[in-house]
């Protein structure tokens, strides 16, 4: 029986084995009887038992087997052949296959094809084979054992019937001897036995049934890596951590790239880790998380070594809107069709002279409006992350001198955080509070002004600005904690 098979991620200790080919000689010993219709028995052992069989996997957990096997009968009496012939099986399905630890299961289902033995009611009895059409479920094991890399296959198959009546099942073992290694290609001597048990009835009513009791020497090719090649893999320890508070996020998605594989999405554990023996070389991990951004790191993996490989994932940032109401600063009439430009996009108040942008990023941020007949104006504001930031504008005629304008904010140094301070401009006589968020606007004629800023717990801090007619000024201004 021939076996192929491919590298499946389902599993951190799953093998790598992606196709698999065994070609099978051996004996059979057969024992059996007609029943019903010509009785009669017979036994014996049968050479040239050969058999064939592939089983080629994806990259994940299904696959496809195929397996043809010829059985050789002869019947003979005191020495002298009777009858004799070639008895056919062949079956093809999928197939899916899983780990548990170092341990190896697929699980097959699909269509048998098998010739079952009767005779023909003549005095001298003649081999009529008898076609046997078949739903087969089946399963195989395999158990790496410690010494030489051996490993024990134990196999069952279980014919279903369609069209006549017929029962049955087949199971067996071997033992898997690894003999050569070329890079990914791989070669096994296998030791193989197998008992089959077929009864059937023909529409005829022809009844038999016969046990076969099957030893083999088979050879098998097989292209990928097994479980069992743990000196010739390496392991991989993966954390994933948040980027700044550089705890650990149990609900990340890792897929990993091993030998040029992309495996399955596995997820990390509590501890944000992940465990795994992966082939020698780069290893590519790329993470997932929700609420962050998507993150990869690489790492090279030698042989029969450990490799540890921290990937920091960063939050997404979190978007802010704007809210920009355009008026006419001579009559206080809201102005629709004004063009509201920030970076490379353009867009136009409405009727109520207002529009809403969205996405945009916290920070700072320029603003320009402009409307037909009216000079052109520059705003900055701060956007906050998750909320809708007010801006009024007033556009003066283009006839007029337009006044300048001041902006920014307010922080503590101590790590920015927004003050709602005092602002104090004695030249213009003006006394404001900024908002909140720190934030501050005001409007002056040209000139040179000073600009006292103060908060509580705070050392007190005082800007010279000279302006000019039109122009717009944005900074930000941190003040000094006081001494105790």
């Amino acid at each position: 029986m021939l076996t192929w098979g491919l590298p499946i991620t389902a599993s951190a200790q799953g093998g790598s084995e992606r196709v698999a080919l065994r070609l099978r000689y051996g004996l059979a010993f057969r024992n059996g009887a007609q029943e019903a219709g010509p009785t009669l028995s017979y036994g014996g052992m049968t050479p040239n038992d050969v058999a064939l069989g592939a089983t080629v996997f994806g990259e994940r957990w299904w696959g496809a087997w195929l397996s043809v096997q010829r059985e050789g009968f002869s019947l003979s009496k005191e020495e002298e052949v009777v009858t004799r012939g070639g008895l056919l099986r062949a079956s093809v399905g999928p197939a899916a296959r899983f780990w548990l630890g170092p341990v190896r299961a697929e699980l097959s289902a699909g269509y048998g094809f098998a010739q079952l033995p009767t005779f023909s009611g003549a005095a001298q009895p003649q081999l009529v084979p008898v076609a046997r059409h078949a739903a087969l479920v089946g399963g195989r094991v395999l158990v790496p054992l410690p010494w030489r890399r051996l490993r024990v296959e134990v196999r069952g198959e279980v014919p279903v019937a369609i069209g006549t009546s017929s029962s049955g099942f087949a199971a067996g073992a071997a033992l898997l001897l690894p003999v050569v290694r070329r890079g990914e290609w791989g070669g096994s001597v296998v030791l193989d036995y197998q008992y089959v048990r077929d009864s059937l009835t023909t529409a005829a009513g022809v009844a038999s049934r016969q046990d076969i009791s099957r030893a083999g020497l088979a050879f098998e090719l097989a292209y990928g890596r097994e479980a069992s090649d743990r000196s010739e893999l390496g392991e991989l320890v993966l954390e994933v951590v948040d980027a700044e508070a550089g705890t650990a996020l149990p609900g990340a998605q890792v897929v990993l790239t091993a030998g040029g594989v992309a495996q399955a999405p596995r997820g990390v554990g509590a501890d944000g880790r992940l465990t795994d023996r992966v082939p020698p070389g780069e290893v590519l991990a790329r993470v997932s998380v929700e609420g962050y951004e998507p993150a990869e790191g690489r790492i090279s993996v030698t042989a029969g070594g450990r490799a540890e490989l921290v990937v920091r994932a960063r939050q997404t940032p979190q978007l802010g809107s704007l809210r920009v109401s355009v008026l006419d600063a001579r009559s206080g009439t809201p102005l629709a069709g004004a063009t509201v430009t920030v970076g490379s996009t353009e867009v136009l108040t409405d009727a109520t002279g207002a529009v809403r942008l969205e996405g945009l990023p916290p920070g700072p941020l320029e603003v320009k409006i402009s409307a037909e007949g009216f000079r052109v104006e520059q705003e900055a504001v701060v956007i906050l992350a998750g909320t809708e930031t007010p801006l009024p504008v007033s556009l003066a005629s283009a006839k007029q001198g337009a006044l300048a304008t001041l902006s920014g904010q307010v922080r503590s140094i101590r790590q920015g955080k927004p003050l709602q301070a005092s602002l104090v401009i004695p030249e213009a006589k003006i006394r404001r509070k900024t908002d909140p968020r720190g934030t501050f606007q005001v409007q002056l004629k040209q000139g040179r002004y000073r600009l006292i800023f103060s908060a509580p717990g705070h050392l007190s801090q005082t800007k010279v600005v000279t302006v000019h007619d039109g122009e717009q000024a944005i900074f930000n201004v941190d003040l000094f904690p006081k001494s105790r």
